[in-house]
């Protein structure tokens, strides 16, 4: 009887993914551990994505270690070590349940259903979906995609709301299912696809860190509204606490137009109208 009880406890902690971890707080387990793990994808310029020395960085990375760092001071260790690993977007939000990563840092929309999964910070960014294709065959609205074929990544809100605006439309264009940004690029410049379709941000971001940017083209409207968040595990309100008060302090301050500006002005000249509404209305009060 007594294996039987220690058996079904470690198959209990089998199925649960994490173990006892699931027991421990965020800032706990990095406390003991001594590391913060960031989540993050590698082809989602400027958000986040892989530098020319193979290093991780972007608007939500710099936010991240941004957090990281309350997180040393919190904890009174500034040798805490930051740990990246890779996600895509279709293990990403699993990889926070197993607590595989601490916080997911890229280009996440906030969302309710999302909300069943994790938990998400203040907002700390806002776009739409657009279509990337060649200068040569502009795609600038649904009519342009009439018996061509489009690419867009697998398990986004963007693919959400490209097949709602075809159905609404009654489009006869194609959608051909991509793992990542960078594939979706590739397929365009092929002439597989007419178009890639993403969050506008990620697309203007590949663009001006392609090789050949002038060969592109980004659509002017968006077809869909995309509030960014960071994510974190779930019923984690110290953690979460400690994040958006980061967030907030960094638009009290006026640093996050600083942090904007380091990945956003070679290509947005001033902060958009609303996303500087949202740094104003997330300037929290301690």
């Amino acid at each position: 009887m007594r294996h039987l009880i220690v058996l079904t406890g470690l198959f209990s902690m089998l199925i649960s993914g994490t173990g006892l971890a699931a027991d421990i707080s965020t800032l706990e387990q990095i406390k003991k551990s001594g590391e913060i793990r960031i989540g993050y994808r590698e082809t989602e310029p400027p958000m986040s994505f892989l530098n020319k020395d193979k290093q991780p960085v972007g608007y939500s990375i710099e936010l991240c270690l941004h957090i990281a760092n309350e997180v040393k001071s919190t904890l009174q260790n500034p040798n805490i070590a930051t740990k990246y690993i890779p996600v895509n977007a279709s293990n990403r939000f699993d990889a926070l349940r197993d607590n595989s990563i601490d916080i997911l840092c890229g280009s996440t929309t906030k969302t309710l259903s999302r909300s069943e999964l994790v938990d998400f910070t203040q907002l700390t960014f806002i776009t739409g979906a657009a279509f990337l294709s060649l200068n040569s065959a502009k795609v600038e609205k649904f009519s342009d995609l009439k018996g061509k074929k489009v690419a867009v990544v697998k398990d986004t809100t963007t693919k959400n709301a490209l097949e709602k605006n075809l159905r609404k439309k009654g489009s006869d264009a194609k959608i051909i299912v991509v793992d990542s940004a960078a594939e979706g690029v590739d397929l365009v410049v092929k002439g597989e696809v007419a178009a890639f379709s993403a969050d506008q941000i990620v697309l203007i971001g590949l663009v001006v860190t392609h090789k050949d940017k002038k060969q592109f083209a980004v659509s002017d409207k968006v077809f869909s509204f995309e509030p960014f968040a960071l994510a974190i595990r779930q019923n984690d309100s110290e953690f979460r606490l400690l994040a958006d008060r980061t967030l907030a302090r960094l638009n009290r301050s006026g640093n996050i137009t600083k942090v904007f500006n380091q990945w956003f002005g070679k290509y947005i000249t001033e902060v958009p109208a609303l996303l500087e509404a949202m740094y104003i209305l997330n300037a929290t009060p301690e």
